[in-house]
C-alpha cells in the first residue's frame, strides 16, 4: 500500500498542508474539530512521519556517518556495533559505509555522507590513504570528525589504543620467554599506528639488549595473503625468527598458518602474539596470545567525542585507551 503523506491527508480533508502539519505536531492554531479529523484520518490510514523530510526542514538530520576500511572484519564490526548502540540511545541514526581499504572509495564515501547531510563522521582511514586533503576540507567546513583505530596527526580528534606501550609489553613478554629473534609484522609505514607499535617493539629490544635485525621487520599491506607471504619469507632466512609480533588480526592468523604449513611447532619453536579479539584467539589452533583491545570503549568514546563536537565543542581531543596482554597457547609459559 502506498505510504500516505501530509499532502495526501490535506487533499482528502480539504485543508492546507500547514494545518495538517500543525495538527500532527500538536501545535496551536488548529480547531479541535479539524485536529480530531486529521488525527483520526492519519491513524486509520497508517500515516507515519518522514524523518528525513522533517530533518531537512529543520536543518538537523539526527544522522551520523561512519566510514570503515572493512565492515566484515570482526574488529571493525564490534566497534561499529557500540557506536550504533550509543547513537541510537541518543536519538541518532547511523549510515555505515565501507571503503574496502581504497582511497578512492573513501573519498566517495565521504562525499556521499556529506550529500546526505550527516551531522558528523567517524572514520578509520584506508590503507591507501596518504593524502588527507579531503578530510581537512571537511574539517575546514566545520564538519565534526573523529578518527578511530588509525589516526593520522592532522589536528582531528581521535580514539586509539596505547599502541607503543602495548607492543612494548608484548615484545618484553616474548623476550622473557626466551625469544631472541623476534619478527615484527606490521601494516603500511604511513600509519601512525604502525610507527607507534614498531617503536614499542624496538624499545623493548634495545632495553633488553636483544639485537635488532632489520630483515625481521615487515611492514606491508594488511591482508591475509600479505601476512602469509611475509611470514614465509621470514622463514626462508638463514636465521629465521623464533617469535612473531603481528600487529593486526589478519597478520596473526596468516602467520599462524604459514608457520604451521612449514612444520614448525608453536610455541616450542616459534611463539606468536597478535592484535586480535578473544573469539578469534579461541577459534585458532593453537590459541593465539593476543593484545586485547577494549573495542566497546573505543566505539563509545568515538561517539562521545563526535556528539560533543556536534553540540559545539571545537577542541581537538586524542583519547588513548589501554589494551592488555592475554597469554594463550602460542607463547611459551614463563
Amino acid at each position: 500500500m502506498k505510504r500516505i503523506s501530509q499532502r495526501d491527508i490535506a487533499k482528502k480533508l480539504g485543508v492546507n498542508v500547514s494545518t495538517v502539519s500543525r495538527a500532527l505536531r500538536g501545535l496551536d492554531g488548529v480547531s479541535p474539530d479539524v485536529r480530531q479529523k486529521i488525527e483520526q484520518f492519519a491513524k486509520e490510514n497508517g500515516y507515519r512521519p518522514n524523518p528525513f523530510a522533517t530533518s531537512l526542514r529543520y536543518d538537523t538530520t539526527r544522522t551520523i556517518g561512519i566510514v570503515v576500511p572493512n565492515v566484515a572484519y570482526n574488529h571493525n564490526a564490534q566497534i561499529l556495533k557500540r557506536i550504533e548502540a550509543d547513537a541510537r540511545k541518543n536519538g541518532y541514526m547511523c549510515i555505515i559505509t565501507d571503503s574496502d581499504e581504497s582511497y578512492e572509495n573513501e573519498v566517495n564515501c565521504l562525499e556521499l555522507l556529506e550529500n546526505m547531510h550527516v551531522e558528523g563522521i567517524i572514520i578509520c582511514p584506508s590503507q591507501e590513504t596518504t593524502d588527507f586533503s579531503h578530510l581537512l576540507r571537511l574539517k575546514e567546513a566545520h564538519m565534526p570528525i573523529v578518527f578511530f583505530d588509525r589516526a593520522p596527526d592532522i589536528g582531528i580528534s581521535s580514539v586509539v589504543i596505547n599502541d607503543a606501550a602495548s607492543a612494548y609489553q608484548a615484545t618484553n613478554s616474548l623476550i622473557e620467554a626466551g625469544a631472541r629473534r623476534i619478527a615484527f609484522l606490521g601494516g603500511p609505514n604511513q600509519f601512525k599506528q604502525t610507527v607507534d607499535r614498531k617503536h614499542g617493539y624496538l624499545e623493548a629490544l634495545r632495553e633488553r639488549g636483544v639485537p635488532i635485525h632489520t630483515e625481521l621487520v615487515k611492514c606491508n599491506h594488511i591482508s591475509f595473503n600479505s601476512g602469509l607471504s611475509d611470514t614465509l619469507e621470514l622463514f626462508s632466512l638463514p636465521e629465521p625468527p623464533d617469535a612473531i609480533l603481528a600487529t593486526h588480526g589478519l597478520l596473526a592468523i596468516s602467520a599462524l598458518q604459514a608457520v604451521t604449513s612449514i612444520g614448525k611447532r608453536i610455541p616450542e619453536e616459534v611463539a606468536i602474539i597478535g592484535y586480535l579479539s578473544d573469539w578469534v584467539s579461541e577459534m585458532s589452533h593453537p590459541r593465539i596470545s593476543f593484545v586485547k583491545q577494549n573495542l566497546k570503549e573505543i566505539g563509545s568514546r568515538a561517539f562521545r567525542l563526535l556528539s560533543d563536537q556536534i553540540n559545539g565543542d571545537d577542541s581537538v581531543q586524542h583519547v588513548v585507551i589501554n589494551a592488555r596482554l592475554e597469554l594463550r597457547d602460542s607463547t611459551k609459559k614463563i
